[in-house]
């Protein structure tokens, strides 16, 4: 089972399940909230032997330095992280917390070599090391042989072709927008309404999503629509000084 399999079940939930390829067969926690209920399983935290992991949902500006390890012909064609099958042969990559799909440039600090990958993976779970490199990607970059060298991770973004066809960059981001901020989940409705016509009244828009956790309707409040993701988070500051300590960014439609 791969984590974008799981689908949110409790108010606060730790499923277990089998890593994809490169993990070597470690058992991993995903961890499950309302908070994340709008998230693919490889986008939500998880735990690792008691080590707390929280992928990203922006990558940009991601600059990492460590090692880096391969992994190759014992896992191919075993499912990744994002249910891709693991083909040593691509110019693919694990990390640990980076989104889905971003492309990055991986420089060997010791000889210069550098190769571009994309992230389809989880890992590698061991100490000191950054990325786990494909096969090829390892090979590119004279990793093969000494199965550890020093690297420098930048973060590109999403690849994309322009008008005339050339290979470009986007950042590495998730939701596009618009985003809300979800301040207060209620399984009663007329508590959800009176908060939601008083943030109207404040802010200007708000809704109720409805959506049951174990048997129970909650009816979540969500204030605003930000045009980006600096306005939502700046937003939800604002609001969380006001009182709503849990409150979240949420994509709206």
């Amino acid at each position: 089972m791969t984590f974008s399999a799981l689908r949110p079940l409790l108010p606060v939930l730790v499923l277990s399940l089998l890593l994809p390829a490169c993990s070597g067969g470690y058992r991993s926690r995903v961890l499950d909230s309302p908070a994340t209920a709008g998230l693919k399983g490889h986008q939500k935290p998880y735990v690792i032997n008691g080590q707390l992991y929280r992928p990203l949902l922006d990558a940009e500006g991601f600059v990492e330095q460590g090692l880096a390890s391969w992994y190759g012909a014992d896992f191919h064609g075993r499912p990744t992280s994002n249910g891709e099958s693991y083909d040593m042969y691509a110019m693919t990559a694990a990390h640990k917390t980076l989104p889905m799909g971003t492309w990055v440039r991986v420089v060997n600090v010791d000889n210069g070599r550098e190769a571009v990958v994309r992230i389809n993976d989880r890992g590698p779970f061991v100490a000191g090391r950054v990325i786990d490199l494909s096969y090829t990607a390892a090979r590119e970059l004279s990793v093969v042989g000494p199965g550890t060298v020093p690297v420098r991770i930048e973060a590109l973004g999403f690849r994309e072709l322009d008008a005339a066809g050339r290979v470009v960059y986007r950042p590495a981001r998730y939701a596009a927008g618009p985003f809300a901020v979800q301040i207060g989940s209620f399984a009663v409705a007329d508590n959800a309404q009176r908060l939601a016509q008083d943030m109207r009244l404040r802010h200007g828009w708000a809704d109720i999503a409805t959506g049951y956790v174990r048997g129970t309707l909650f009816h979540r409040v969500r204030v605003g629509k930000y045009p980006s993701l600096d306005e939502a988070r700046s937003a939800m500051g604002q609001f969380a000084r006001s009182g709503y300590a849990n409150c979240y960014i949420v994509a709206v439609d």
